[in-house]
């Protein structure tokens, strides 16, 4: 949720005038390049390289969350976040896909 932000980690990188967050993970082929000079022969690289379209200050998506947050509350009647337990019914979700690192 956070990722792409001014704040989250990953270097700002511009292709076609988008700007984007890329990250990797420390078992990625990108990693290895930059660490320990490549992937050895007996090895086969496990994580990715991911980018995210940049997003800005973290502070604009945090005020959208406590902007749905408000409008929850108004939607059921409740006047604290405590009390959204006691008017609504939450449904845990077992299965998401992430579109993000599935391809």
């Amino acid at each position: 949720m956070f990722a792409g932000h001014t704040e989250s980690g990953g270097n700002l990188v511009e292709i076609g005038g988008e700007k984007y967050k890329q990250f990797y993970g420390m078992s990625s082929e990108t990693a290895m390049n930059k660490h320990v000079g490549g992937v050895a022969n007996y090895r086969a690289s496990e994580g990715k390289t991911v980018k995210i379209p940049f997003r800005g200050p973290v502070e604009n998506t945090v005020h959208d969350i406590l902007g749905g947050l408000r409008s929850t509350c108004t939607y059921v009647g409740a006047k604290r976040l405590k009390e959204l337990t006691k008017r609504t019914t939450f449904i845990r979700v077992q299965e998401q896909h992430n579109q993000v690192f599935s391809k």
